[in-house]
């Protein structure tokens, strides 16, 4: 937990958190999924603040651990390139994107089923007034948040390989993300009464793809978040090691930061273009992945680590 970043941090703890309350609460009696879970927007329960506390609610361990674990494991490294604060408002807006998809979805088959023509409806053999049971149309789970969040790591480093179980070869990124997608297409159109809110994964992956585009198209939009340059996500991954060779090449080189034989100006000057030519490998890692760079744009990224 000590190297994880503190928005992601925050977010796994604020979950779990939401998880315990639920499960404590529910043994007095109260249902936090059913006063904070998004309800269908036509339900006498609905209110507009449920499009963010409903992601913060799971169904159960496996639901939690799966979505906590992938927030963890993909989150922690979009946050070291992204920033706290851009990163905080990708997942919220993916997570807000999905609600808004599932709510679409909801409607249509509202609409399609011929629901508002009836007073009562017939659900699983029990008779229920229409409001009772539109209103048990309740989505919880950060899982749009989280898809939104593979999204982005797909699209930063889509070169990137993955193990994944069970497949015993590592796969791209970005083929990885293309079969998500493919599944919950199908999952969507296959079993659509599973339980599952596979348009909400899609819809957190909608609004996370035109998030990024928009991003690319207009870099000075995400000056505000106060993002990461990106080079904290290659220091944290090798700063213990890079310190401890970095001491060792002072000390056999004898390099120093700014030799005497330049003046100020020539020092300065010489330092504004290797920052300009990291800034132009950062740039190309956001847009293409980190395969993307060639051998000498990998070493210079290296020997720049080195010298923080």
């Amino acid at each position: 937990m000590n190297n994880m970043q503190p928005m992601t941090k925050n977010l796994l703890v604020v979950n779990f958190l939401a998880f315990i309350a639920t499960w404590v609460l529910e043994l007095r009696g109260i249902d936090l999924a059913s006063l904070l879970g998004l309800h269908f927007f036509l339900a006498s329960d609905f209110h507009i603040y449920q499009f963010v506390t409903y992601m913060f609610l799971h169904g159960g361990l496996t639901h939690i651990f799966f979505n906590m674990f992938a927030l963890w494991m993909f989150g922690n490294v979009i946050e070291q390139v992204w920033g706290p604060k851009k990163f905080l408002f990708y997942y919220i807006c993916c997570g807000i994107g999905a609600g808004l998809v599932q709510e679409i979805v909801q409607y249509a088959n509202y609409m399609y089923e011929g629901i508002a023509a009836y007073q009562y409806v017939n659900a699983g053999g029990v008779q229920m007034s229409t409001d009772a049971y539109i209103n048990l149309w309740t989505t919880i789970g950060a899982s749009g948040a989280v898809y939104g969040i593979l999204l982005a790591f797909g699209m930063i480093f889509p070169n990137e390989r993955l193990f994944i179980i069970p497949f015993p070869f590592p796969i791209k990124a970005k083929w990885l993300i293309i079969g998500y997608i493919a599944i919950e297409l199908f999952s969507a159109m296959s079993t659509p009464g599973d339980g599952v809110a596979h348009m909400a994964h899609l819809g957190g992956m909608l609004f996370g793809w035109i998030l990024i585009r928009y991003w690319r198209n207009h870099p000075d939009s995400s000056q505000r978040f106060g993002r990461s340059n990106g080079m904290e996500f290659f220091d944290n991954m090798k700063r213990k090691f890079d310190e401890h060779r970095t001491r060792q090449t002072e000390h056999h080189t004898g390099w120093q930061e700014n030799p005497k034989h330049e003046t100020d100006e020539e020092y300065n000057a010489r330092q504004h273009r290797n920052q300009e030519e990291i800034d132009a490998i950062l740039d190309k890692i956001r847009m293409s992945g980190y395969d993307s760079l060639t051998k000498e744009e990998k070493q210079k990224l290296f020997d720049q680590s080195n010298r923080k």
